[in-house]
């Protein structure tokens, strides 16, 4: 007869190459998100610490919050989980989209 085990790693390295656990994670009642926790919940999720449901259940998240979290911190690292970064990225963002427009425009108009 097979036998399972918890394939789940007790602990991880973290963004910051600090260990995690599932213990030294943020707190469930965190109500201040810097990027650093926000890395940390990223990392537990995708090295298997927890699953994107215990995350969004134990820290009350919408998966597009999370999913949110996940694009920045793969676009720019922990950088890019700093709310700063991502209001600059979406300017930049905005700002490409309407030249682009503009330019499909001009094309259209000739």
């Amino acid at each position: 007869m097979m036998e399972y085990h918890n394939s789940r790693p007790a602990r991880i390295l973290g963004p910051c190459r600090e260990i995690l656990t599932r213990e030294s994670l943020p707190p469930a009642d965190t109500t201040r998100w810097v990027a650093s926790r926000k890395a940390q919940v990223v990392a537990a999720v995708e090295s298997g610490l927890m699953t994107i449901e215990e995350v969004m259940q134990r820290y009350r998240l919408s998966l597009e919050e999370f999913y949110s979290w996940q694009r920045a911190m793969d676009r720019a690292g922990v950088y890019g989980l700093r709310v700063a970064w991502s209001q600059q990225d979406r300017a930049s963002r905005r700002r490409t989209r309407e030249s682009v427009s503009i330019r499909l425009r001009e094309l259209v108009t000739t």
